[in-house]
């Protein structure tokens, strides 16, 4: 088929828990978790649908029809808030298939149909002029347009994926809530090393700091420490810590990103980056 484009793996939503746009935040980003990964002639996937999701779809040209397949964590507010947001679903061409975990016994659809109706929005997805499709997944291996995605549950609030995707043999992986196991610091749930296991990225939560942690160490959040035990055992090439604290400045991800940069460059990470809205990493295929 010809030589592989590079993947390109762009960052739209780094920040956590909820939007924020103070002044003190503003090289980072505030909006929420959304992060696209994109190569030429096959379909756009992203990981999660938070506020970062409005800005990539403003990227986009408006009359061009799109499909975009979203894979998303679990049903938090931060992690699905951009939906009715994305300007391509204004389209009647385009359409937009959601894969993620129900809760409570429901469908992935039904319990969205929850957060997107009246009383607390206007509309409802049924609404929207574009095709959105829902599909269960949180145990699942699925294939994309030649995409290879690995869905594994990941420990957290309530019913949460982790996700890795393989396209043109470049894996990433993605677990941006992840509990950190409190009192076994070494101690990594199998089904996450399975998804992380030799990937060339691996976008991690980071949201707690080590001081932060004793009080909120039930909140389902880790610390940047633990994302490094993660991709140490794991085999990981590039560690991108991610789901930053809204009360976390530039100023302290600044001295963060120094302090575990070292870290993980002394057990074998070979690079760690701190997730910025407008950051993309780009990665030469190799099939």
């Amino acid at each position: 088929m010809g030589e592989a484009a590079s993947i390109d793996v762009g960052f739209h939503g780094v920040r956590g828990s909820t939007p924020c746009s103070c002044p003190t935040v503003q090289r980072y980003g505030g909006n929420t978790s959304c992060v696209s990964i994109e190569s030429p002639g096959l379909d756009p996937i992203v990981f999660d649908l938070g506020t970062g999701l409005r800005p990539w779809g403003c990227s986009m040209a408006a009359d061009d029809p799109v499909t975009v397949h979203a894979l998303v964590t679990h049903l938090h507010w931060d992690h699905i808030q951009g939906l009715p947001f994305f300007t391509p679903l204004q389209s009647a061409e385009t359409a937009l298939h959601v894969y993620g975990p129900g809760d409570n016994g429901e469908t992935m659809e039904s319990t969205f149909a929850k957060f997107m109706s009246p009383p607390f929005f206007p509309i409802e997805v049924a609404h929207l002029p574009a095709t959105v499709a829902f599909h269960d997944a949180h145990h699942d291996d699925i294939d994309i347009d030649g995409t290879q995605v690995m869905v594994r549950p990941v420990p957290h609030c309530g019913k949460t994926n982790g996700y890795r995707v393989t396209r043109n043999d470049v894996a990433v992986a993605y677990i941006p809530d992840h509990q950190e196991p409190v009192g076994r610091p070494d101690y990594v749930d199998p089904a996450v090393l399975e998804l992380c296991a030799d990937v060339d990225v691996l976008i991690h939560d980071a949201q707690f700091w080590a001081d932060e942690f004793p009080a909120k160490s039930t909140w389902g959040h880790c610390t940047p420490e633990y994302a490094v035990e993660v991709a140490v055992q794991a085999g990981v090439k590039t560690l991108v810590l991610f789901h930053h604290d809204p009360s976390h400045s530039d100023e302290d991800l600044d001295e963060m990103t120094e302090r575990i940069e070292a870290l993980a460059l002394s057990r074998g990470v070979e690079s760690v980056v701190c997730a910025t809205e407008g950051l993309k990493l780009s990665i030469a295929a190799r099939v």
